[in-house]
């Protein structure tokens, strides 16, 4: 009787243990150190001006990893850099917001448009062993306004980035600052191709 006790014992205790490994969430980062290249001479001259609140950089998020495993970033934090970077690629002058509709304040500081970002992300894995998301999306859309708070247009970007196992070497958010570079980029390219953002 004492045997099989025990042996129960054990496989409650291997079950329960697999289960919160199974619902633990490892922490990745997002922030990458690549950046747009910013030429002087192709710079608009204007002072813009992106909004987030200490909420949403405090908002963390979590999304799957591999191995039945999940992850869990802060992509507001995180991702405040990708958008500050994909700004100063364009306009000369970039400062930060708490609030988009402060018109009085928009214009004694000269800022000339506002971009408000929303962030969507997403990951993924096509490994069973590891826990590292090999596929990571981001998306971007910013509702960009005048300083009095009208509307003017919207843009939008998108960065995916993959990694595989043999990449890692300690890095495991790799697929999502991939992600991360590859929104910046095209963040910058999608502001500077919008003819009412110049």
């Amino acid at each position: 009787m004492p045997f099989l006790f025990s042996s129960a014992a054990r496989l409650f205790a291997a079950a329960v243990l697999t289960a919160l490994l199974a619902a633990c969430a490892h922490p990745i980062t997002m922030i990458t150190e690549a950046a747009p290249p910013r030429s002087q001479a192709r710079l608009l001259p204007k002072k813009v001006a992106y909004v987030m609140t200490d909420a949403q950089r405090d908002q963390q998020v979590t999304t799957a990893g591999g191995s039945g495993d999940r992850v869990s970033y802060y992509p507001y934090r995180d991702l405040e850099k990708s958008i500050r970077d994909a700004l100063r690629a364009v306009y000369r002058d970039v400062v930060v917001l708490r609030t988009a509709g402060d018109a009085k304040a928009n214009e004694a500081a000269g800022v000339s448009l506002v971009f408000t970002p929303q962030i969507k992300t997403d990951s993924s894995s096509s490994s069973w062993i590891t826990w590292p998301p090999t596929s990571f999306t981001a998306e971007v859309s910013c509702v960009v306004s005048d300083a009095a708070g009208a509307e003017v247009t919207r843009v939008r970007a998108v960065g995916n980035g993959t990694a595989e196992f043999g990449e890692f070497n300690g890095d495991y958010g790799l697929a999502a600052r991939r992600a991360a570079t590859r929104l910046t980029s095209q963040l910058s390219s999608e502001i500077r191709r919008n003819e009412k953002l110049r």
